[in-house]
């Protein structure tokens, strides 16, 4: 007799049991057409999620290597390297050279960085280089040494310490010979 009940059990069936001798199901008759089905949609939909996993994947590995320190994550005492882009939602003590620097509003960096582009909507305490582009926005906080080739302050934006024009010269100055002058 077969109940809806026992038509949800089969369906739960490991599929490894489902044609093993002496486990009650058999090979043939209307129960194996039955089971063949959604299998073949269940790997249908397995076989989708792989294709589409890998685009993603492809982007990763495009976009480089990516670290987020997540909230209420305190990361202290590291040197970060390798690492094309921070994200910065908890606190971070640290000494880095990256490609990018993502610091959210809850966020907080303290230590060295030198940067190529630096977004800060948090707190950012120590010395920045930021070779590129530094943008602070409206609920972001850089205090410290800071040295920067482009500079982009939002309305309510903080910004104070020793600040520096300039990054590529002062991150790594020329041996100049008197009177001549570095390009």
């Amino acid at each position: 007799m077969a109940t809806p009940f026992f038509g949800k059990r089969e369906n739960e069936t490991p599929t490894g049991l489902r044609n093993s001798p002496g486990n009650g199901y058999s090979n043939t008759g209307s129960a194996s057409t039955l089971h063949s089905a959604p299998l073949s949609g269940q790997q249908n939909n397995a076989a989708k999620a792989v294709n589409e996993a890998s685009p993603s994947t492809t982007a990763t590995k495009e976009g480089g290597s990516k670290l987020t320190v997540g909230p209420n994550i305190k990361l202290k005492g590291v040197e970060i390297t390798d690492c094309d882009t921070l994200v910065v939602e908890g606190l971070v003590e640290a000494t880095m050279d990256s490609r990018v620097i993502q610091i959210s509003e809850q966020g907080a960096f303290k230590g060295s960085a030198e940067i190529d582009v630096a977004e800060i909507r948090g707190e950012f305490n120590g010395n920045l280089t930021v070779r590129q582009k530094l943008v602070i926005y409206s609920t972001g906080k850089v205090t410290g040494i800071i040295r920067y080739g482009k500079l982009v302050i939002e309305e309510g934006g903080q910004l104070s310490g020793e600040i520096l024009f300039g990054a590529l010269a002062a991150a790594k100055p020329a041996a100049v010979k008197p009177g001549l002058q570095a390009v």
